[in-house]
């Protein structure tokens, strides 16, 4: 991939100073956190199931939280690769989940990169990035990503428009430097994402109905 032609892809820092921060309200949330013996790690719950980068499980079954409007709720799913950067899982119920965006907007679009840390979400106003030697989602250094530890690996990036439902471009995936000196904020993005539409071309058939007293 881009990343791995053009320069290394380094890993976020581990960073002390994360700093939540909400710039809107975010009335549903598709961030959710999977839980597994080497860590947690971020994901997104899209129209194809939840994405994630699989830093930490690739296959098997495991488990993630996801958030309603009335809480947080403990869900399993079983691991798919999508490729080698990208796994996928799904849970028995219906999640709160966004579309993907298969067009990437042009540099200087404002995006929202959001995630959770310890439970609690926050969220990171960023502008796309572009340049010419580099094809996938990029975004401008800034104070708040700079700030970014390696538990916001896997953060959604998101296009907000207004009177339309946020839109997933992207999983936060590291920081790339080229040559010059130049540097940007990465994330895995259409490039990437368009393998689990592919994959999951079954998605609109009727789903199995679950019955849960936890969940209304």
């Amino acid at each position: 991939m881009w990343h791995r032609l053009l320069a290394p892809l380094a890993l976020l820092p581990v960073s002390a100073c994360l700093t939540p921060s909400s710039t809107a309200a975010f009335t549903l949330d598709p961030v959710v956190v999977l839980h597994t013996p080497a860590g947690d790690e971020l994901g997104v719950s899209t129209d194809y199931g939840v994405v994630f980068l699989g830093r930490n499980v690739r296959s098997g079954r495991v488990e993630f939280t996801a958030w309603f409007g009335d809480g947080p709720s403990r869900e399993e799913g079983l691991v798919e690769r999508i490729g080698e950067e990208l796994c996928a899982t799904r849970a028995e119920i219906e999640l709160p989940s966004v579309p993907l965006c298969m067009d990437l907007p042009p540099a200087g679009t404002t995006v929202r990169v959001r995630g959770r840390r310890d439970g609690q979400p926050f969220e990171i106003e960023a502008v796309l990035a572009a340049d010419p030697r580099v094809t996938g989602v990029l975004l401008e250094p800034s104070p708040e990503l700079d700030a970014l530890g390696d538990e916001a690996l896997g953060a959604g990036v998101f296009l907000v428009r207004e009177a339309r439902p946020r839109e997933l471009i992207g999983l936060l995936s590291g920081r790339l430097e080229l040559g010059d000196g130049r540097r940007f904020v990465a994330a895995l993005g259409p490039e990437t994402l368009w393998r689990v539409v592919v994959q999951h071309r079954d998605h609109d058939r009727p789903r199995r109905t679950v019955f849960r007293e936890d969940v209304l």
